[in-house]
């Protein structure tokens, strides 16, 4: 089920962290992004602080046709993109939260932003609300 809660598209998954990581990629591909990174933060924190806590992933999504479009409006959109998809790990559950493109482009001021980041929004939401298909 996608729910919006502020500035965020969110379903819990009940699923095993790899594959649910599985199929939020299946998930956001089929809506025309790939991942152009992924940060392993529970890695990262075991390595560089010993820290140990559940898996914890961020995704850096991005649809080369949307962001192409958002350049050519907003040379400076860069700063906010890729379109951050964060999976982590809490009682048993994936929770799977994206970022809202509609709260993030309104900080730039730009109307012309505006029907991108729509459309963006309509396909991370269609990518979420597929996870509980």
């Amino acid at each position: 089920m996608e729910t919006v809660d502020g500035a965020r598209l969110h379903a819990p998954l009940s699923l095993p962290f790899s594959d649910a990581l599985v199929r939020v990629k299946e998930a956001f591909k089929a809506e025309g992004f790939g991942a152009l990174s992924e940060m392993d933060v529970r890695k990262a924190l075991q390595e560089k602080l010993g820290e140990k806590i559940e898996p914890y992933t961020i995704l850096g999504m991005c649809n080369p046709q949307l962001a192409a479009r958002a350049i050519a409006a907003e040379h400076e959109i860069g700063l906010f993109l890729p379109c951050n998809v964060l999976l982590h790990a809490c009682g048993g559950m994936v929770n799977v939260t994206a970022q809202d493109p509609i709260q993030l482009m309104q900080m730039t001021h730009n109307a012309a932003l505006q029907p991108i980041a729509e459309e963006a929004r309509l396909r991370i939401a269609r990518a979420i609300a597929s996870l509980s298909e």
